[in-house]
């Protein structure tokens, strides 16, 4: 049985469990509170997000008190952390998981290994997409801006998303757009093996999550059995900085790991960080993927490091399609 947390105000706490903002771009949190302030949110910022020192923005310990504590604080309605790092990891030896009550979290990158431990240890819904800085400009784009249609969804409910317009290439921070990103490049989903899949969302960025496995906070054989009741998992990844080789070795891993054991599909996100290796591309790699497992992969899918996001929940009930490089996303909040 999975549990979804319910958006019922709009208080947001703001921590940083892994990357603070340095002093020379604390006007991206001011820019964020601004425009968070025009939907009619109040931003509560935490110590450690105005902080950054060797690789994350204060020792663990800290970072584990100050997230726990937002997610007791009863008038936070939810948590944006700022965005990712590098260091989420030391966390997770920290956190009581069976305190935590429900509450929407929302975020990518080094965030998502944060979310994904807490979906597995707890049974609880949780919320992969934007992170704040991103959600600062003068407007929301068509795609990221629906993070809130979905964290407002409620137990029984179906959200659906469609794939963007346009993604962006590259940043532009010299050059301001309303929406912060400069979606300039058509979206095109691509699929192998099949053009839809339905199962219990789960993923994140691969970068961090391989880290879990074999550990207590990367058993999906124990998730799978009480909180799915054995239903598929159609899993979806974001790529940070993993070369091609990597990709694969990691995929592999996973594999053997059974974390692929009852899978109806595999989504993965744009990323700029594939460029071939001797020929080898990202898409061999879902190509070989899809011949070992028989199961569909979609791809270029927006989700991760090349923006815009979808907002994924793990856990959720979804189906996915794909039909002339145009992608639908059907969540159902479901038991």
């Amino acid at each position: 049985m999975i549990r979804y947390p319910q958006l019922t105000g709009r208080h947001v706490g703001v921590t940083a469990p892994s990357s603070g903002v340095p002093a020379a771009r604390h006007s991206l949190l001011h820019e964020a509170e601004t425009t968070f302030a025009r939907h009619g949110f109040t931003l509560q910022f935490e110590p450690s997000v105005w902080t950054q020192h060797k690789a994350k923005s204060a020792p663990a310990a800290v970072r584990a008190q100050e997230l726990t504590r937002l997610f007791h604080d009863e008038d936070v309605d939810l948590i944006i952390p700022p965005w990712g790092g590098v260091l989420l990891l030391e966390l997770l030896d920290k956190i009581a998981w069976d305190t935590l009550p429900a509450k929407w979290m929302l975020g990518y990158s080094d965030v998502s290994l944060f979310l994904f431990v807490y979906t597995l240890k707890t049974g609880i819904a949780s919320a992969h997409g934007t992170n704040l800085v991103d959600l600062r400009g003068e407007s929301w784009d068509a795609t990221s801006s629906r993070w809130l249609d979905v964290l407002s969804t409620k137990h029984g409910e179906t959200v659906i998303q469609l794939s963007s317009e346009q993604f962006q290439k590259e940043w532009q921070h010299g050059n301001p757009s309303p929406c912060v990103y400069h979606l300039t490049e058509p979206t095109e989903w691509k699929s192998l093996g099949g053009t839809e899949a339905t199962g219990r969302l789960l993923g994140g960025c691969i970068d961090v999550l391989l880290h879990t496995i074999g550990t207590p906070y990367g058993d999906v054989a124990q998730f799978q059995q009480t909180h799915l009741n054995d239903e598929p998992i159609l899993w979806y990844f974001e790529n940070a900085e993993m070369d091609v080789p990597a990709l694969k070795r990691t995929l592999l891993q996973m594999k053997w790991a059974g974390w692929f054991d009852h899978t109806t599909g595999i989504l993965f996100g744009r990323s700029d960080a594939q460029p071939p290796v001797q020929g080898y591309t990202a898409e061999d790699v879902y190509a070989e993927l899809q011949e070992l497992l028989n199961v569909p992969i979609i791809y270029d899918i927006d989700c991760g490091h090349v923006p815009p996001q979808l907002t994924l929940i793990n856990g959720a009930h979804a189906s996915i399609q794909v039909e002339d490089g145009k992608g639908t996303l059907i969540q159902t909040f479901k038991d």
